[in-house]
């Protein structure tokens, strides 16, 4: 339990994170930060796969290139089911999954060191 709880934290500095480097990425509190990345998770367990599945021919003929696509797909639809968060622009529709996914992927990582004794996050994006 404290696991998906640290995951749902350690998404949400994240997306606060992508909130600050891109324009085109909103989220207006913390609250909002925290729901969303209940979301993403669920959007990521849930859609995701599917998504992924009925896409992988193009996904072969692009090479792998239309997975940011797809990522943006999964963070254009937890915004629109959160209110409060919103993504605006190709810019932020295409690249700021990749920059939540490293960021998130360093802060896992950070508190996985950091505080070793505590249940392994599991990474979101």
């Amino acid at each position: 339990m404290i696991g998906v709880f640290l995951s749902i934290l350690v998404t949400a500095i994240s997306l606060l994170v992508v909130d600050i480097l891109f324009k085109g990425i909103v989220i207006t509190s913390f609250p909002v930060a925290l729901i969303s990345g209940a979301v993403i998770g669920l959007v990521n367990a849930f859609v995701k796969p599917v998504i992924s599945v009925l896409s992988l021919p193009l996904n072969l003929v692009t090479l792998g290139a239309f997975t940011l696509v797809i990522n943006g797909i999964c963070l254009a639809l937890a915004a629109f089911l959160v209110p409060g968060f919103a993504v605006h622009g190709v810019l932020a529709f295409l690249f700021a999954p990749v920059i939540l996914s490293a960021v998130n992927t360093f802060l896992t990582k950070y508190f996985a060191e950091k505080y070793p004794s505590l249940p392994p996050a599991e990474v979101s994006e």
